[in-house]
């Protein structure tokens, strides 16, 4: 089994984890490509650095010819030019406010008001056009939704109404989706993550000073280990913490494995007797006998009991559930009060979408209560391929333990409409699209 393993001893963000990538091998034009692949008028500049005496390469986005900086340094020019402009204002100088693209790490470079405050349907929009594969975009697409999640939980809205303030600007876009791509690219069965050193100090983001780590970080954070070394500077930003939840299977110390390299990618500031890199320590696990390792995660339940709803009304409810996010919705015949027979409505979610969710069962069913509880539910590791039938393309979903293939099931709304558009039944479409995934298996 290959694994990499992320020791974040100086923290994470996203051009340290673009630097690690090419530094252990992942092709530097694999990533340019991917730039222009998403037309967003942005190029990479790759360099060798030197932090504390650990040579590390050094990723950096350019945006209309202007480079990334800092969040610090981006905080204090923000504040010079309000202070600039305040002074024009009172000497009655005609000015005009210039809007600013903010990225996970406060880089910022002046363009045009709609690229200030980015929506997630404008993201996703974004990535899904561009020209690089779907399990690449699956990932970058789920990396922005952990960051509007966390953001929707800070400021109590609807995740669609999320403006990223912090991670909309295109630099940012740039290091998330290059990173989906080079995680894609390194060829490993599982990433797993040290600890992760947060830093100290304070930071200064759109909405005011805060304790690091920054409130979005802090929320993404949760479950995970962390600590601080006192280094006071944010170590681990928003877009970082956004790809260790996506990426990272699990967090361990270092683990038994047969090393095969070691990479590092340099962060902005150069701290002084401190190393400031990510480091990416790439092999085969050394354990003859493995561990399952599975993700483990948190899903919210909710569950209402019904007794006098309308059971075609419940076929719909079950339908809009699903359209609406839920993970799985399903229904068990209960014995309720007064010996009725009713029904059971189970509802799996991510907790972000719980609310929302509840709102719906609320609306469109008959029930006066819903039961909410969080619990962890561990996964195997999942991927899409694609195979290609007498009549048309089908998505085959494969789940893996420890890298090894443990289930594949052609994806059931594929071949339920190719069955109708040709006519065929819908066991032969499921049973070609199969033979076909195990003939290229054998390939």
């Amino acid at each position: 089994m290959r694994i990499a393993y992320l020791e974040c001893f100086s923290g994470i963000s996203g051009d340290m984890f673009l630097g690690a990538l090419v530094d252990a091998g992942v092709s530097p034009q694999l990533l340019e490509k991917t730039v222009s692949a998403l037309g967003v008028r942005a190029k990479l500049e790759i360099s060798r650095v030197n932090r504390s005496g650990i040579s590390a390469t050094k990723v950096d986005v350019w945006v209309d010819g202007q480079k990334d900086m800092p969040r610090e340094e981006f905080w204090a020019k923000q504040d010079a030019a309000r202070a600039h402009a305040h002074h024009e204002n009172d000497h009655s100088h005609p000015h005009e406010h210039s809007h600013h693209e903010t990225s996970h790490r406060g880089t910022t470079a002046p363009h045009k008001h709609e690229h200030s405050h980015r929506g997630l349907v404008e993201i996703k929009q974004i990535i899904s056009s561009a020209d690089i594969s779907d399990s690449a975009k699956k990932t970058a697409i789920s990396i922005f939704e952990a960051l509007g999640a966390a953001e929707a939980r800070i400021h109590n809205v609807p995740i669609d109404e999320v403006h990223f303030h912090e991670v909309g600007a295109v630099d940012a876009i740039v290091d998330i989706v290059c990173a989906a791509v080079g995680a894609e690219a390194l060829g490993v069965d599982e990433i797993i993550c040290s600890p992760l050193n947060v830093g100290g100090g304070s930071v200064k983001c759109a909405h005011g000073t805060f304790p690091v780590p920054a409130p979005a970080t802090l929320e993404l954070l949760k479950d995970a280990p962390v600590y601080t070394s006192g280094v006071q500077a944010e170590l681990v930003t928003p877009t970082g913490a956004a790809l260790i939840k996506t990426l990272a299977r699990r967090f361990a110390a270092f683990p038994e494995m047969k090393i095969e390299k070691s990479a590092y990618g340099a962060g902005s500031r150069d701290f002084q007797g401190h190393p400031n890199v990510l480091r990416l320590v790439i092999g085969d696990s050394a354990s003859s006998k493995l561990a399952i390792h599975t993700a483990t995660e948190t899903v919210s339940v909710l569950e209402a009991n019904l007794d006098d709803l309308n059971p075609q009304v419940f076929g719909y409810v079950m339908d809009r559930l699903l359209e609406e996010g839920a993970l799985d919705a399903f229904a068990m015949p209960v014995q309720m009060k007064k010996n009725r027979p009713g029904t059971l409505l189970t509802v799996l979610c991510k907790p972000e979408d719980a609310s929302t969710l509840t709102e719906l069962i609320f609306a469109e069913t008959t029930t006066l209560g819903v039961r909410r509880r969080d619990e962890l539910r561990q996964t195997l590791a999942r991927r899409w391929e694609q195979v290609r039938t007498p009549w048309g393309e089908v998505r085959i979903k494969i789940a893996s333990m420890n890298g090894i293939v443990t289930n594949y099931a052609p994806e059931y709304e594929d071949c339920r409409r190719i069955a109708a558009e040709h006519h065929v039944p819908l066991k032969t479409v499921m049973q070609e699209a199969a033979r076909l995934y195990l003939k290229e298996e054998k390939h």
